[in-house]
């Protein structure tokens, strides 16, 4: 069975995690810190130009979003993490409505977990992946924004994170597609697996 990523719609905005509905599908979910490139990621992934909003200010992504994909999947962007400039009170509720998704009982096949390929993994970052190592559910790492450096300080990025976090990277651009389609064949084999 195959995936049509081109066949994709937004859903709808969560900003309170006790109102999230009942999964209906197999969720692939994205976790990074503010301005880490998601909502790129997704517009690539899905072959939109603006399905999901980009803004180059941090912290945008104040909900949590749906889209349905071939009515195969739901992807779900969660809230950025880090230095979103919002009040704490705001910040709060951002991991309240991370927690109320993470503690319902959902078909989660994936997690991506997207950091900067151009920067050390933050402290929000490492925390977030000591969080997956300890959770039983399947994720990976993807390296954003690959088209920003030179294919040999990509290489040499990548290969210091693949070390860093003791697994594969997955090198990623927006711009040029770099590791777009290894993206959907993991998650076509994941969500086509039953």
């Amino acid at each position: 069975m195959t995936v049509n990523f081109n066949n994709a719609a937004f859903v709808t905005s969560y900003f309170d995690g006790r109102k999230i509905d009942r999964p209906k599908k197999p969720e692939i979910v994205l976790v990074g810190r503010s301005n880490v490139g998601k909502s790129s990621l997704i517009n690539k992934l899905l072959n939109r130009k603006s399905l999901a909003r980009v803004s180059s200010t941090p912290g945008k992504t104040i909900s949590l979003n749906y889209y349905d994909v071939d009515g195969k999947f739901d992807l779900v962007d969660l809230p950025g993490y880090g230095f979103a400039k919002r009040p704490k009170t705001e910040q709060a509720a951002w991991g309240k409505l991370t927690e109320g998704y993470f503690s319902a009982d959902r078909d989660i096949r994936l997690i991506l977990m997207l950091v900067d390929l151009r920067h050390p993994p933050s402290k929000d970052d490492e925390v977030m992946f000591d969080w997956l190592m300890q959770s039983e559910t399947l994720f990976t790492v993807v390296a954003t924004k690959a088209d920003k450096l030179n294919k040999t300080d990509t290489k040499k990025n990548t290969e210091a994170l693949s070390r860093q976090f003791g697994i594969n990277v997955i090198p990623f651009s927006s711009l040029t597609g770099m590791g777009c389609e290894e993206l959907r064949q993991i998650i076509t084999d994941l969500v086509t697996a039953d």
